[in-house]
């Protein structure tokens, strides 16, 4: 009876050994991704509109250009790629007041490119490590954009990718994104902590396919 006992929990320990270590082997899972070609690419875009959620003022810009690198293979991770260079023309925003915009995406301090789901070939992510400042003429209006705090560099944006159409590139929708800093000068047109939305469509200089896994 004892040696039956014996057997019997060594049975259970063993199936709870298997289930532990099926749960760990399923927690740990990674979700990877396939690119071609990838490399280095450039991006153009038409008109982006930034916009300050609350008061409703819009910052609009003609055009957009974006350059940096895409991991190439199958298996990959996060992040897929980076941006190292991202600027704006011709922005006009509250009262006709023009714009300039400058980013922090450099070669050193890169946004980042990540994949977060795949679904009919089309996949959903997110640039992330946005911060840029925002100037108005002759100084009179200055802002910073980013994502938790005004030096966070953690800004972010949803974007879309289609195998079907696959040299664009769709920014969507903010994710976390927010006014900070603005002077007076900007007269209540943006405000300290206020959520902005950023939309652009962009032009890469060759097709890409994504795929998962």
């Amino acid at each position: 009876m004892r040696m039956r006992t014996i057997l019997s929990a060594s049975g259970v320990a063993a199936v709870m050994a298997i289930g532990l270590g099926a749960t760990t082997a399923l927690a740990t899972a990674t979700t990877t991704w396939t690119v071609k070609p990838g490399g280095s690419y450039t991006a153009k875009s038409g008109t982006t509109t930034l916009t300050d959620t609350v008061p409703g003022a819009v910052l609009t810009c003609t055009s957009s250009a974006a350059a940096g690198t895409l991991k190439s293979g199958s298996g990959l991770t996060n992040p897929l790629g980076t941006v190292t260079s991202n600027t704006y023309t011709g922005c006009t925003g509250p009262a006709g007041l023009t714009f300039s915009v400058k980013t922090s995406a450099t070669s050193t301090t890169p946004f980042k490119v990540n994949a977060t789901s795949f679904s009919s070939g089309v996949t959903t992510g997110n640039i992330s490590g946005i911060h840029a400042t925002l100037t108005g003429t002759n100084n009179t209006c200055k802002a910073t954009v980013d994502g938790t705090t005004a030096t966070a560099h953690n800004g972010k944006v949803q974007i879309k990718h289609s195998n079907s159409t696959a040299t664009t590139l769709k920014v969507t929708k903010s994710i976390s994104l927010h006014a900070f800093n603005p002077t007076s000068g900007c007269l209540g047109a943006i405000n300290n902590g206020d959520a902005v939305n950023f939309v652009a469509t962009y032009t890469l200089n060759k097709a890409q396919t994504i795929t998962s896994p």
